[in-house]
């Protein structure tokens, strides 16, 4: 089991940044593949961002690469994202989600129906 809780949400101006956590319980959470998803309202959610157990492969989705970066410390079992140069379409309620790996210490997953673990979510908005 892992529990994972999200912070680093808030209200900011276009062009501006946040660094969203995700702190996850559990021995075994380098072994966890970890991505971020959102939903903005009325809209279906939306993957983000992966990254591999090793931290050594990563993926985004188009809108966000050059602006979001994905990173994880296995130490304090938590991975982080990064985001830049905000937009107004950016705003959504993020959530952090974890899968645990038992192949390939590089694989990661886009789908949401591959994790198994989300969080509560946490809120961004960007103000123009």
């Amino acid at each position: 089991q892992v529990q994972l809780v999200e912070s680093g949400g808030g209200l900011v101006q276009v062009g501006g940044s946040l660094r969203l956590s995700c702190a996850a319980s559990g021995r075994t959470f380098a072994t966890y593949c970890m991505g971020w998803f959102r939903q903005a309202p009325g809209k279906e959610r939306e993957f983000v961002a992966t990254i591999s157990w090793s931290g050594g492969s990563t993926y985004y989705t188009d809108s966000v690469k050059g602006r979001f970066t994905i990173s994880r410390d296995n130490a304090k079992n938590t991975v982080h994202l990064q985001m830049n140069s905000l937009k107004p379409e950016d705003t959504a309620v993020y959530y952090c989600a974890a899968r645990r790996v038992y192949s390939s210490p590089d694989h990661y997953y886009t789908e949401g129906t591959s994790y198994n673990y989300w969080g509560q979510g946490t809120q961004v908005t960007v103000s123009s």
